[in-house]
């Protein structure tokens, strides 16, 4: 929380009144009397100039350094999150969205920002670190032993990053430089923008130089392992975001693969021009692979992302209402899905841990009566349990309306 929010955030201003007199108990008789003054008058000139300082204070003091200090998995260290929370079992997500839109439908509902610290197919390609713990932990390893800054949790963040960006780009080197530098120095600990320390800067640019020579065949290793399932992740998470509650934001240049970092990365041109093309071949019937490279590349994240916001437009009465879909099985741990009142989406999640357990099997997403067709692929199948082995089979989301 960055502001209070009054009337909606009391309960956030009683707890901050509460932990910040606890932790300086000199304090506590001028904090409660500034709570007590923001209550008084929550629209009032003081409250105003209030949140105009909680704002950026929480804004340096949590996203521009502890997110650069805390790396356990920095997927989760994203603007507006909270990286003590791990992760959320499907009932809470359920919960959330619920909540959502129940009391917030037409609140914005993004995934990249020109703010975020990590692009949404970035974050995606990361978070299957939590899938591969092991591994990553004996890559991270043989990381250090190449180069290290000597700072052990900035590594792991820097060597992330690198494996998260990682890509054919040329101006791939010159990218991960400036973000090095800018991580080293927000996170305040080897360096600062204060007080630059050119001895620490110079590891910390080494390291970056050895992602491209003596550590790149390890990198390309964890890269090959990850980089699937990870595109698995970011449409996943990009159905849930278009077709959950909320008013969804599409970040200029996220309708393709999109592995930016932190800004400036993230704020670099968009070739609108390729993105028309692929676009119109699209409304010709085209069916991307999820895996196409070259020119290709990222097709499939269009289509779902077209597709998904023309249903939202053209059909509104279909996104009225949020009901959870349950699944049953083998597997239905890895499925979530839910209807909007008409639109039905269907997402993977986990994916290496699917492919280790065998795949769907004969696991099935429960659906109302009736005959459903996909919005990405046009197939269409009965109500009722439908095979996920056959719904999810080109692509690792749906989006099911009823069938003309």
């Amino acid at each position: 929380m960055y502001r209070a929010y009054l009337p909606a955030g009391a309960e956030y201003l009683a707890e901050a009144v509460a932990a910040a007199s606890a932790r300086r108990p000199d304090l506590a008789v001028p904090i409660r009397t500034v709570a007590r003054l923001i209550r008084r008058d929550p629209r009032g000139e003081f409250a105003t100039r209030f949140m105009q300082t909680t704002g950026p204070v929480m804004a340096k003091g949590v996203e521009d350094r502890a997110f650069y200090r805390y790396s356990r998995l920095t997927s989760l260290n994203e603007v507006g999150g909270d990286p003590s929370q791990f992760s959320l079992a499907p009932q809470a997500f359920h919960d959330a969205f619920a909540r959502r839109q129940a009391s917030w439908p037409h609140a914005l509902t993004t995934l990249t920002t020109h703010d975020t610290k990590r692009s949404e197919d970035t974050r995606a390609r990361i978070t299957v670190i939590a899938e591969v713990a092991e591994r990553w932990v004996a890559t991270l390893d043989d990381l250090r032993a190449i180069a290290s800054t000597g700072d052990r949790s900035l590594d792991d963040l820097l060597w992330q990053a690198v494996v998260g960006a990682w890509s054919e780009d040329p101006a791939l080197p010159e990218r991960l430089h400036a973000y090095a530098e800018k991580a080293a120095r927000e996170g305040g600990v080897g360096t600062s923008w204060e007080d630059p320390d050119a001895d620490f800067e110079t590891r910390v640019h080494a390291l970056i130089d050895a992602a491209f020579g003596a550590a790149r065949p390890t990198i390309e290793t964890i890269v090959a392992a990850v980089a699937g399932p990870g595109r698995v992740n970011a449409l996943s998470a990009k159905l849930l975001q278009l077709a959950g509650p909320g008013v969804p934001d599409v970040y200029q240049g996220t309708e393709l693969w999109d592995h930016s970092l932190v800004d400036p990365d993230n704020r670099r041109p968009v070739d609108f021009a390729a993105r028309r093309a692929l676009l119109a071949r699209l409304d010709e019937g085209w069916l991307p692979g999820v895996d196409d490279e070259g020119a290709d590349a990222g097709a499939a994240k269009l289509l779902v992302t077209s597709r998904t916001l023309r249903l939202r437009r053209d059909r509104p009465d279909l996104f009225t209402r949020y009901t959870p879909l349950e699944a049953v099985g083998a597997a239905p741990a890895h499925a979530i899905g839910f209807d909007r009142g008409g639109a039905i989406a269907v997402a993977t999640r986990l994916p290496v841990g699917l492919a280790a357990s065998g795949g769907w099997r004969d696991t099935a997403v429960l659906v109302p009566a009736g005959r459903w067709r996909d919005a990405f692929t046009g197939a269409e199948f009965d109500g009722g349990g439908v095979p996920l082995a056959a719904l999810l089979a080109r692509y690792p989301v749906a989006l099911l309306t009823a069938a003309d």
